[in-house]
């Protein structure tokens, strides 16, 4: 039989860098589950990848029980990594902080794809190209996907 789901709680932590402090004891204390418990499992499977904001989303169960689901880093998280920034532009529709290629728009849609809602590269290269706007980025370079 099927353990019943009591709630869905989605946080973004640093990899390998769980702890219970805010914001995940507030959050996992709120529905009972073992807080050091899963800090050690988070931190056991994030240890590859150290530092990197990775958005996770926990199933907690009647019996207080937890499954929970490491997804890939945010988009504007690796567009920053990739153009070498700090942070995107205040005035994004006037102000240009950076620049990024085709390429590395590419690289990040393949690591991307699994955890967005297309299936089709070109689509979710337009979907992160569209996030690299918003941030104040420029794309340059390499081959744009094909206009549907």
């Amino acid at each position: 039989m099927a353990k019943q789901v009591d709630g869905l709680i989605k946080l973004q932590i640093k990899g390998g860098a769980a702890n219970p402090s805010p914001p995940v004891g507030p959050a996992l204390g709120a529905k009972g589950v073992n807080i050091m418990e899963f800090c050690k499992q988070f931190n056991a499977r994030t240890q590859d990848k150290a530092g990197k904001v990775l958005p996770v989303v926990i199933t907690v169960y009647g019996d207080k029980s937890f499954d929970f689901v490491i997804k890939t880093p945010p988009a504007a998280v690796q567009l920053l990594d990739a153009a070498k920034l700090k942070k995107g532009s205040p005035e994004s529709n006037k102000a240009k902080v950076g620049t990024v290629t085709w390429d590395q728009v590419r690289a990040i849609a393949e690591d991307k794809i699994q955890d967005m809602n297309c299936f089709k590269i070109d689509s979710a290269m337009k979907m992160v190209a569209g996030t690299a706007r918003s941030m104040g980025l420029n794309v340059k370079g390499g081959t744009a996907p094909e206009s549907n």
